[in-house]
């Protein structure tokens, strides 16, 4: 067996080159790699331009976002949309409350449950932060066309949607791999 096939870092063959080599896989990673630590550090960039940290500027992205006929974005749409902890979102939604940036009210059907929305204060950044964006979204993503940027959404959706379950084989693996070692 050759040790290309051994070092391989994929089986699936739809991830693997004509000669069975993953070097297509290495290469794409590579540049995904280099990609979202752009995306990364634009975020932390826009987060910094309005005075918040990166997960606080997201949150504050995700709830301004909501569609103006829904009253009833909460903690838990939140979390699912970011893919963080319901608690984490909690601790950093309600300092975005003492900021004057985000506001919590009762959920109409549900008193357990509350339903956040931006302040007037949290609009005025997030529309002054918007004049900055523009350019630099337009850059990161000025390659592609319009059917290249609908199919790639498509596929980070559901790339984003199957990473939970391989990290949790991950974890798995290297604490199972770990017990064995020990």
């Amino acid at each position: 067996m050759s040790i290309e096939i051994i070092r391989r870092t994929v089986a699936r063959a739809e991830l693997l080159g004509e000669d069975g080599d993953d070097i297509g896989f290495r290469r794409m990673l590579y540049d995904l790699f280099a990609f979202s630590d752009s995306l990364t550090e634009a975020r932390g960039l826009f987060a910094g331009y309005i005075g918040l940290s990166p997960i606080q500027y997201q949150i504050l992205i995700v709830v301004s976002h909501t569609p103006p006929n829904d009253s009833t974005v909460g903690v838990a749409q939140v979390a699912e949309q970011l893919r963080v902890s319901g608690t984490f979102i909690t601790t950093e939604s309600n300092k975005l409350v003492k900021l004057d940036l985000l506001e919590k009210a009762r959920h109409p059907n549900d008193r357990r449950r509350v339903c956040l929305a931006v302040t007037k204060e949290g609009l005025r950044r997030l529309e002054h932060l918007a004049a900055l964006q523009r350019p630099i979204n337009d850059a990161l993503f000025g390659t592609l066309t319009r059917k290249e940027f609908q199919h790639l959404s498509d596929m980070m959706r559901r790339l984003a949607q199957g990473s939970t379950q391989a990290i949790h084989l991950a974890s798995h693996l290297v604490e199972q791999n770990n017990e064995i070692q020990a």
